[in-house]
């Protein structure tokens, strides 16, 4: 079993920073593949990033490429997502997890969860 605790989120104006942290306990961090996702109020889960075993290998949704940054450190077992330029349409619920499997973006492959921080960007 992986707990995942995300931590972070806040409130921020249109084109401010923000740093999310995931930090894992548990099983080996650095056995598993990790993506960020969000969910907006009345809308479903969305991938937002993700990133392999090793850090070699990254993956953005199109509307975060060249804004947002996935990166880890396994020695720490946290990973994080640091989100510049943002904009309103990025306020939800951020939420880190965690799948074995590679390269993944659906929300049903991945099988550890963190409870979720909230982003609100103000305009």
């Amino acid at each position: 079993q992986v707990q995942l605790v995300e931590s972070g989120g806040g409130l921020v104006q249109t084109g401010g920073s923000l740093r999310l942290s995931c930090a894992a306990s548990g099983r080996t961090f650095s056995s598993y593949a990790m993506a960020w996702f969000r969910q907006a109020p009345g809308k479903e889960r969305e991938f937002v990033s993700a990133i392999s075993r090793n850090g070699g290998w990254t993956d953005y949704a199109d509307s975060v490429k060249g804004r947002f940054t996935t990166s880890r450190d396994n020695a720490k077992n946290t990973g994080y997502l640091q989100m510049n330029s943002l904009k309103p349409e990025d306020t939800a619920a951020y939420y880190c997890a965690l799948s074995p499997l590679y390269g993944r973006t659906r929300s049903e492959e991945y099988a550890y969860w963190g409870q979720g921080t909230q982003v609100t960007v103000s305009s």
